[in-house]
């Protein structure tokens, strides 16, 4: 049930929608009345998750503001295809959105190229703003110290491994390698033991994209030491060091001795939703270095209901290169909610996103998107702490994470990354011939703004 508007509602209200009656005069085209939210929409068409919930907060807006109208644009395409359609539909206002769904990694490209509004005057104004962690604020802050999204979630990154087939492996149901050799060391036992399993998974090369970079390469090259992508002291780039080239010969190994997927599937722009709703749940997969969110797939109302899962399946943290301090390693990321600069109702987006991001829900939207919670009364409502099993461990790992650099030329890096994946995965270069590349790539992409390590 919606509350009734109060006098002082509706005055506020007024307000607000007088302002976006003289926004929406920049271009005759536009109805001040609708706002229009893009966000993308699961490639897998059985997840309609996040679909049920956008159409569900769709209902409470225009009825909490009778008159307007909300036009949600899906966007069901894979996620490179999605950053690509964005950044295209954001230049015009005649195809800008009011409100823009997107990966954070990718605010700073759109902040360098004049594409998002700054949101800092209605967050001042926004006392949920203060719920918000503050690490995870600065996932969408520019490096004018503005604030250019509001995230909706965070994540997590780990290695999901199936107990039953570690069973038969001879490997331990309670699994937790201590080093990199560890994990190459049960793979190497699986596919002895169990042919026809696919002993583990490590996304690589363009095609899987920033799931390649962040939840296969990064993940690794955190491991081997502090700043080993971005040195924040120096403000450069890292070339040259012999922890890309390690992360470059896991990756090598993993695939070199069949290890992981064959090249051919292994370069799938699909792999993700295989892996969820297929290899994981049909036992054909034994390790899988990926996301908390995993679980989404196997919801009774996700895109591959699989109740057993909690009794399947284990998680264990990914291990640094040698076991050094602390012992762990994560990566989290997440989206955020952004207003273009060409956006036609920017305040009656920003209207919107308060009712998409109250703390009810937020909490439903981070327990269907699989994600951390991002806000601390989130964080503590029941209905998250209890919405998956391990959603704790996944929480935990948040204190040894890392952030990609939210630095504009990072998507330009991370294609690079890809790259360099590539050519280790098909055999077509050496770890150190693809890492020679890379630091080639990456004086380019930097204008020779890298430090030797």
């Amino acid at each position: 049930m919606h509350r009734p508007v109060t006098p002082m509602l509706a005055t506020a209200l007024t307000a607000v929608l007088a302002a976006t009656a003289l926004s929406a005069c920049s271009d005759s085209g536009s109805d001040p009345d609708t706002v229009k939210v893009q966000f993308k929409k699961s490639t897998d068409a059985k997840n309609k998750i996040f679909d049920r919930e956008m159409d569900a907060v769709k209902k409470e807006f225009e009825d909490k503001f009778p008159g307007k109208k909300v036009e949600l644009i899906p966007v069901q395409v894979p996620d490179e295809q999605y950053y690509t359609k964005v950044q295209q539909m954001l230049r015009s206002p005649k195809t800008a959105p009011d409100l823009v769904y997107e990966d954070t990694f990718l605010i700073n490209s759109d902040i360098t190229a004049g594409l998002l509004t700054p949101l800092d005057d209605y967050l001042k104004d926004w006392k949920d703003w203060g719920r918000y962690v503050e690490t995870a604020k600065t996932a969408a802050q520019g490096q004018d110290g503005k604030t250019y999204g509001i995230p909706d979630g965070t994540d997590t990154r780990g290695l999901w491994y199936n107990k039953e087939l570690f069973e038969k492996a001879g490997l331990p149901a309670e699994w937790q390698p201590e080093t990199w050799a560890d994990v190459l060391d049960a793979a190497r036992t699986v596919k002895r033991e169990l042919p026809g399993v696919i002993p583990l998974n490590v996304y690589t090369g363009k095609p899987a994209g920033e799931a390649a970079s962040m939840q296969g390469f990064e993940m690794l090259l955190y491991g081997t030491g502090e700043d080993p992508l971005y040195d924040p002291k120096a403000e450069k780039w890292v070339a040259g060091s012999q922890g890309f080239a390690d992360a470059l010969d896991f990756v090598h190994t993993v695939y070199n001795e069949g290890l992981g997927p064959e090249p051919q599937e292994a370069l799938d722009p699909n792999i993700g939703t295989k892996v969820g709703t297929e290899w994981l749940p049909e036992g054909r997969l034994a390790i899988d270095l990926d996301g908390s969110w995993m679980s989404n797939n196997w919801l009774e109302t996700g895109p591959r209901p699989w109740p057993e899962w909690t009794e399947v399946l284990g998680q264990a943290a990914m291990p640094t290169q040698h076991g050094q301090p602390p012992g762990r390693v994560s990566m989290s990321g997440g989206w955020a909610w952004s207003i273009p600069a060409k956006a036609n109702n920017p305040d009656l987006a920003f209207e919107f996103m308060k009712v998409a991001q109250s703390r009810a829900n937020n909490t439903r939207l981070t327990i269907a998107n699989g994600q951390i919670a991002v806000r601390e009364d989130v964080a503590a409502d029941p209905d998250y702490q209890a919405y998956v099993p391990g959603v704790e461990f996944f929480t935990g790992l948040v204190e040894d994470t890392h952030y990609r650099p939210a630095l504009p030329v990072y998507p330009q890096v991370s294609t690079a990354i890809q790259e360099a994946m590539e050519q280790v995965t098909t055999g077509d270069a050496s770890a150190e011939e693809a890492a020679a590349g890379y630091d080639e790539q990456l004086d380019s992409i930097t204008d020779g703004e890298v430090v030797e390590k």
